[in-house]
């Protein structure tokens, strides 16, 4: 799978997971998960090219409690550093 289509499905399932997901440019210092409002949030720096997007929103996900609950495919488990379910 290419990495735009996984960015494209890992943005998918925080979707599902309740964030709201921002794209902004935000000059390659910022990104991630902020909390404000009673809404979680992931903001995307557009200003990082496709691997460093993936990497920024696989953190976010790898590091949600609830991430488990939202049965990642098979083909993202990888990109977020879990091991495939015997």
């Amino acid at each position: 799978m290419h990495t735009v289509e996984m960015l494209e499905r890992l943005l998918a399932l925080a979707g599902q997971m309740g964030y709201v997901i921002r794209q902004e440019w935000l000059g390659g210092s910022g990104g991630g998960e902020c909390q404000f409002g009673g809404r979680r949030y992931i903001f995307v720096d557009l200003a990082l090219n496709v691997v460093e997007q993936l990497d920024q929103v696989a953190a976010v996900l790898r590091n949600d409690p609830t991430l488990p609950l939202a049965r990642p495919a098979p083909a993202l488990l990888y990109v977020l550093g879990l091991k495939r379910a015997a």
